[in-house]
């Protein structure tokens, strides 16, 4: 048997990827985030699937899940929020079925920060206003910071940073980032992105604040900051300028 971690996407149940949803059609054992995984995603799972809601359990109780499956021969969809790469808990689910013998695979999904991206209507890279987008979080219970990775370190750099799992310390993110951007750097707060109730919070490092307080939303939420997402008067990118000659053109 095979444990299939699976990146369910932002939220919408048609933005899982077509891999995804033929191992949930597949698979006669589901393990599911519901904490944060819509129950319309179960629907591409098959009427006989074993469906385990993984929410109230703990890690060895996971484990225990997966060894149960592999007694019994059965493959195992394991659904994830988002993407597997970042912040999904899947390192250490690994390393438990690396000791019991467990083959697994890992099929990406969309993650959260493109769909916000999506909702906002925005590139998060402009031709020389910014190249590089930084995905960092805060120090939290379930996980603290390494000492090097702080909001002021990458906010030096200028990078369009996409903050996840900062929402409650919004006080925290706009004093230690404004020496950085300066006060009327553009600020995209996006909730629930690709979700029914998706809503998005516009503003400045000077007034987000405010304009949060007087609507706030709670728990996955993405925050934008950078000049990228205010900039217009930019210079259009070299890739498609007439006079640029790449591999593919064919131009003499």
């Amino acid at each position: 048997m095979t444990v299939h971690f699976i990146g369910a996407g932002p939220g919408a149940a048609d933005l899982i990827t077509v891999r995804g949803r033929d191992l949930l059609a597949a698979c006669p054992v589901c393990l599911y985030a519901g904490s944060i995984v819509p129950q319309e995603m179960l629907a591409w799972c098959g009427p006989d699937t074993r469906l385990i809601d993984t929410a109230p359990l703990s890690l060895d109780e996971i484990e225990a899940e997966y060894a149960k499956a592999d007694a019994a021969g059965e493959d195992v969809a394991r659904l994830h929020s988002g993407d597997l790469s970042m912040w999904s808990a899947v390192a250490e689910q690994m390393r438990r079925l690396d000791r019991l013998g467990i083959a697994y695979s890992l099929t990406p999904g969309v993650p959260a920060f493109s769909a916000a991206a999506a909702t906002l209507g925005r590139e998060l890279t402009i031709p020389a206003e910014a190249q590089s987008l930084v995905l960092t979080r805060i120090s939290g219970r379930a996980s603290a910071m390494p000492p090097g990775e702080t909001l002021a370190a990458f906010g030096a750099t200028g990078a369009t940073l996409a903050l996840h799992l900062a929402i409650h310390a919004l006080d925290r993110v706009v004093e230690e980032l404004t020496p950085h951007y300066g006060a009327d750097c553009p600020v995209a707060i996006v909730f629930h992105a690709s979700w029914p109730d998706e809503k998005i919070i516009r503003g400045t490092l000077a007034d987000i604040v405010e304009r949060f307080a007087a609507d706030p939303v709670e728990r996955t939420a993405i925050i934008f900051v950078g000049r990228t997402l205010g900039a217009t008067d930019f210079r259009e990118s070299s890739l498609y300028d007439p006079d640029y000659q790449r591999r593919f053109r064919g131009r003499d």
